[in-house]
């Protein structure tokens, strides 16, 4: 009986730390600065969230093992190809391993410089999914040339509201 009480407490002791850094870490709000991070691109490059100004930014959290994902990405090519002047497309792949994110982006067509891969055993551990709230996947975000979250949107809500946008060059 003791041995049963210690490791159900030993769980809930877990779930409740998982708890914690998921609810720490969701601070993505709608209407506020996006969340910035630094990360390396898979071409070795440094990349900071904060410096993309002046186009809409489209945060994309995907995995090469996500059915639902792979089926999205012809949507996300699409709006790329569309709008090169208006938006930059970072994708975020969330991988266990290291090396079938290549294949996937690449028979998807992933053409843009900003693709970042995080690779952990838990994938949704990665510190910008947790940044940004993702608990699941495929998620994306919008945020504004300001550096504003717009926050999750639908392929065709993104497409409707850069097609209205109007962008000012300084």
């Amino acid at each position: 009986m003791k041995k049963g009480f210690r490791y159900l407490s030993m769980v809930l002791i877990v779930l409740l730390g998982l708890g914690y850094v998921y609810i720490k870490y969701s601070s993505a709000k709608e209407g506020e600065l996006a969340p910035d991070f630094e990360a390396t691109l898979i071409d070795g490059t440094s990349f900071k969230l904060s410096d993309q100004k002046n186009k809409f930014v489209l945060l994309d959290f995907w995995g090469s093992w996500c059915g639902p994902c792979r089926k999205e990405n012809p949507k996300l090519v699409k709006l790329y190809k569309k709008y090169p002047q208006k938006l930059t497309v970072v994708t975020l792949a969330l991988e266990k391993d290291s090396l079938t994110w290549k294949k996937a982006a690449k028979r998807d067509g992933f053409e843009w410089k900003n693709q970042i891969v995080h690779q952990n055993k838990f994938v949704m551990l990665s510190p910008i999914a947790r940044m940004y709230g993702v608990s699941e996947i495929p998620t994306k975000f919008l945020i504004s040339p300001e550096g504003k979250l717009i926050g999750e949107r639908t392929f065709d809500e993104i497409d409707q509201l850069l097609s209205n946008a109007v962008i000012n060059k300084e």
